[in-house]
């Protein structure tokens, strides 16, 4: 018989210096933070990096793990917080790049949106504004509305109306490929 331990536990451990349950829980949930993290930014090679940077940090954050939420919902959270630090730095380096830097800040998402191979969904939900994509995701990835909204932060209702605009924009967006 076999007993499986707890992401908790494992993230108790790793909390405590235990390398073997921080590698039992990265290798439990890295795919989870690199799927997130895709459909947050839409970008394979932009969601790497993130999924990176996250594995980077990870181990001082997991320092500061209190169990009080489930240890998914708690990672969830920082690869949101993540997701939007990035979000900020890129604005502000593209606000720095104004001018001479337009060409390349250009050329860099060209080559990023070529090398990206992306589904519908994908591409339609980097239309949406970012509260509703990150909502989306987060659903997306089996979250209930309830775990959805302690990650991002608001309501259950805020999480439902959140859900509902999405999907008209989704809509609206698909009418509006579909055309003549």
């Amino acid at each position: 018989m076999r007993m499986t331990v707890s992401d908790e536990d494992l993230a108790q451990a790793a909390a405590h210096g235990d390398a073997k349950a921080f590698s039992s829980l990265l290798h439990r949930h890295y795919d989870r933070i690199f799927a997130l993290g895709f459909r947050m930014t839409g970008h394979r090679a932009e969601a790497e990096d993130l999924t990176q940077d996250i594995c980077a940090a990870l181990p001082d954050k997991i320092a500061r793990y209190v169990p009080t939420a489930r240890f998914t919902t708690w990672l969830y959270r920082v690869v949101v917080n993540a997701a939007h630090d990035r979000r900020r730095r890129a604005a502000t380096h593209a606000r720095a790049a104004d001018g001479w830097g337009d060409w390349e800040v250009s050329r860099q998402a060209a080559i990023s949106d070529t090398n990206a191979q992306l589904d519908w969904l994908t591409r339609a939900m980097r239309a949406l504004p970012e509260d509703l994509r990150d909502t989306l995701a987060l659903v997306l990835d089996d979250m209930t509305h309830a775990q959805t909204a302690e990650i991002l932060g608001v309501s259950e209702g805020t999480i439902s109306w959140r859900i509902s605009e999405a999907k008209k924009h989704l809509r609206a967006l698909k009418q509006q490929e579909d055309a003549p």
